[in-house]
């Protein structure tokens, strides 16, 4: 890694801390918040690693049992450390705690080794170094006044790519087609819509908030922070709303792109940009299922990607098709208010059931993420590591495993074990729900769906689990294939998305009038590291094949990698005086060669595995197949020799 990528900007000096009133509000805080948290905290800013080493016994990994068992008078102790230190300022140490420090603490409050290969990561993404602040870096070239980035889309991946962009002085627009920020989290707005990443990792770690109100965001509370963020950093001055993207064009004359773009009125204009970064994410282009009769439907037919503003459903006869993530949440806001709901289930889903994902953050916890010093940082990497590479071994196959055929390691059937004995619990009294709804795959082979009214609904009286098919759509409802007939004033479709298909209907043509519409077709994209494509030089498309982070939360930490590779990429370009970068096809066949070679080591090949993550050939298209650590680790900088330049 060249020298100026090791430049970093340092947590603030801890000389700067503000000593905080003996209050009824701190009290409360120190009672209601996270122990191993409040630890981590308190060593961050004492280094009492003697005190640390007491809780060494008593604080196990997530979903452990027995679970966390620390001593109440340890904690109380705790407590009274960190209330003295923060009301008087009597311990804190004037530097930050040194990497072996911060190592230890993460290692005892998780309850389990951390190694060294994650020090990186989690003072980027925890707040406590971010990594690099392109503005602040001695001696790097200033990028050119004339060189523009065109980003399409503002959602989490454009608006990211916004911030840097800015940050690092480049010229840039935003094309977004809606009328705001927010990308999935301003579409998605059916009842129920919510975020299955906990709240607080699912943010930028340059923003990261205390404000949240549930652990596991609701739709509108992700929309909320994307507005916020936009306002705190003026995003919406280089953003192009109620615009879209249609066409790119390279030109072989002067390495430039043309862009085409729809505006508002319906007129077109063409924009000549240097580099396009394509930030519109594989979840917005929605489809309906393809069943005979869909269209003739006299009622009501929506999408819930697409749900209309002031839907009534109260007293309605309601059919929902799909039994995925999206339908799980919306089944479980309707079911109360409709009159009759008939779920026309297709495929089974692992279910989990998280505790917090319906708990409101407590008053007391919010105080302690606002307003302790390092609080919300180490409460984010505790979420990091609970739900996301500290899941990482339920997706990678042992090959010693000899239990069933419904898992691929020991720690997987354990993580079935419990989704099983859940499963059993809510259903005791109801075996024909329990056949219906167990899967016979491996858990984490699919997207899971975490329980946040999900289970409740199916037992309500006016609610029925379809699994025997449909058969076809007709004028007044739906006919089952075994021949049964549900008249309903409502269909919902919660059919997902057409992920494969990763350009949309976008039309891209590249070096000698190459389509890469055509090379991926309709459902078989390769790339190099998820973004470039030899052929198509300064054509970034972010979130692309291979790169989605599918053995747990992590599409934040994805998307602000990949912006971070392609600042670097821009930047090599910038100081050698080219016009373009594009990644060598020596280096995309090495790449995509060692992709196939590592995925027969994932859940996701397993026999019994079949899902969006698949493409009709069977190829996993779309799975990130290491943790995200090794994702960060890859995307510092652009590996000498994999790409070249063009004058």
């Amino acid at each position: 890694m060249e020298k100026r990528l090791m430049a970093t900007i340092l947590a603030e000096d801890q000389k700067s801390f503000a000593i905080l009133p003996d209050s009824p509000e701190l009290a409360k805080a120190l009672e209601e918040a996270n122990v191993p948290t409040l630890l981590a905290a308190y060593v961050h800013l004492s280094h009492d690693e003697a005190f640390l080493e007491r809780f060494a016994d008593h604080i196990r990994p997530a979903f452990s049992y027995p679970p966390t068992d620390v001593p109440q008078e340890l904690a109380d102790e705790l407590r009274a450390k960190l209330r003295r230190l923060l009301t008087t300022g009597e311990g804190v140490k004037g530097t930050p705690p040194s990497d072996a420090l911060l190592q230890r603490i993460m290692t005892v409050t998780v309850g389990e080794p951390v190694q060294d290969e994650f020090l990186e990561l989690v003072q980027d993404q925890c707040g406590f170094r971010p990594y690099i602040d392109r503005s602040k870096v001695e001696g790097r070239k200033a990028p050119k006044a004339d060189f523009k980035v065109l980003v399409i889309g503002a959602g989490m991946t454009g608006m990211a790519a916004a911030t840097k962009l800015r940050e690092a002085g480049y010229d840039f627009v935003v094309i977004e087609k809606n009328a705001d920020v927010g990308g999935t989290w301003y579409e998605n707005r059916y009842p129920g819509v919510g975020v299955d990443t906990p709240s607080h990792f699912y943010s930028f770690s340059w923003e990261i908030w205390p404000d949240w109100q549930h652990y596991h965001p609701h739709g509108a509370d992700m929309q909320k922070y994307m507005l916020a963020t936009a306002d705190k950093y003026d995003l919406r001055r280089d953003i192009r709303f109620n615009t879209k993207v249609e066409k790119l064009v390279w030109s072989d004359a002067d390495n430039k792109w043309t862009v085409t773009v729809q505006k508002a009125d319906g007129s077109r204009e063409d924009i000549v940009v240097n580099a396009v970064i394509n930030g519109h994410g594989p979840v917005n282009r929605y489809k309906f299922p393809d069943i005979p009769g869909l269209n003739d439907f006299a009622g009501t037919l929506v999408h819930t990607a697409n749900y209309p503003a002031g839907l009534d459903l109260k007293g309605k006869r309601v059919a929902v098709i799909g039994t995925g993530a999206s339908s799980a949440q919306l089944v479980g806001a309707i079911a109360p208010e409709v009159g009759q709901l008939t779920i026309y289930q297709r495929s089974k889903h692992w279910v989990l059931f998280n505790p917090e994902i319906a708990h409101e953050v407590s008053e007391g916890m919010r105080w302690a993420l606002a307003n302790i010093p390092s609080f919300k940082e180490w409460f984010r990497f505790r979420v990091y590591w609970s739900a996301a590479d500290g899941l990482f071994s339920n997706v990678l196959k042992d090959p010693a495993w000899e239990g069933n055929m419904t898992a691929v390691s020991e720690g997987n059937a354990m993580t079935r074990q419990y989704a099983l004995d859940y499963m059993h619990q809510r259903f005791a009294d109801r075996p024909d729900l329990i056949e219906k709804l167990t899967p016979d795959f491996p858990i984490f082979s699919k997207r899971i769906i975490l329980d946040n009214g999900w289970f409740d609904a199916l037992t309500r009286p006016n609610v029925h689990l379809e699994d025997k098919g449909i058969a076809r759509i007709l004028p007044n409802g739906i006919e089952a294939k075994d021949g049964s007939v549900f008249e309903c004033d409502v269909i919902i479709c919660a059919t997902g998305f057409n992920v494969a298909k990763m350009i949309g209907n976008l039309t891209i043509k590249g070096k000698g009038g190459r389509d890469l519409g055509e090379e991926w077709g309709e459902d078989d994209p390769r790339s190099y590291l998820g973004m470039c494509v030899p052929g198509y030089p300064n054509y970034f498309h972010t979130v692309g094949p291979n790169s989605a982070p599918n053995h747990a939360a992590g599409q934040n930490l994805i998307s602000e990698c990949q912006v971070n590779w392609i600042i670097e990429a821009l930047d090599r370009v910038n100081e050698a005086g080219a016009s373009a970068f594009e990644v060598t096809q020596e280096a995309f066949e090495e790449w995509n060669k060692k992709v196939d070679e590592r995925m027969p080591q994932m859940i996701w090949t397993h026999p019994l595995a079949n899902s969006y993550y698949n493409n009709s050939k069977g190829r996993v298209f779309l799975s990130w197949p290491w943790r995200l650590v090794d994702f960060f680790n890859a995307t510092r900088a652009p590996e000498e020799g994999s790409y070249k330049l063009l004058n």
